[in-house]
């Protein structure tokens, strides 16, 4: 069945087609909160927060463009307005530890061993790095367009630009992110 012909039903009232739209979705709009937001739980709750607001604003889906790109737009207002929430609380609570407890954490008093230490970051992705140093604007771009694979189009009209705008804005994500990458992703901006 078809995102149209999901949408159709689903507005009509058919819980099945609404299930099956949130299955088909579900993955793109979490992964998409998740790079946006950088929080897990955040992004758990932009996605309820979208497949609700989608339900309701089902109806009015006019078929232009894809369900898919529908859908981010609405997720990434739904990140916006989680922002806007929580403005002024800080941004990660963190349980205060003693000196020593961070210490040991941190391997004072065990042997260093660099080659593991080595291993280890370079395990770590340095593409996720990069984007997560990003500006929002330009790693929602990104993730629009070359992440989710969205058309110019729909990527404009997911950000509220005009297509011009966006491939501006496109072009300036794209060397912001390869500058972050030379510099191995640790710095913001």
């Amino acid at each position: 069945m078809t995102d149209a012909e999901l949408a159709r039903r689903a507005s009509s009232g058919d819980r099945a087609a609404f299930s099956a739209l949130v299955a088909t979705h579900r993955g793109a709009v979490f992964g998409f909160a998740r790079r946006l937001t950088r929080d897990a739980d955040l992004a758990a709750d932009v996605m309820q927060e979208t497949f609700l607001t989608a339900l309701q604003k089902l109806a009015g889906w006019r078929g232009e463009g894809s369900l898919r790109g529908w859908l981010l737009s609405i997720a990434r207002s739904q990140v916006l307005l989680a922002r806007r929430r929580r403005a002024g609380e800080p941004a990660v609570f963190e349980p205060v530890e003693s000196l020593p407890e961070l210490g040991l954490e941190a391997g004072w008093g065990a042997p260093l061993d660099p080659l593991a230490l080595a291993e280890r970051v370079e395990a770590q992705s340095g593409l996720e790095r990069a984007l997560a140093a990003l500006p929002d604007e330009a790693r929602e771009v990104l993730l629009l367009r070359d992440v989710e694979g969205l058309s110019g189009d729909e990527t404009a009209a997911a950000l509220g630009l005009s297509v011009a705008a966006m491939k501006s804005r496109l072009h300036r994500a794209r060397l912001q992110l390869v500058a972050a990458v030379k510099r191995g992703g640790l710095h913001g901006e």
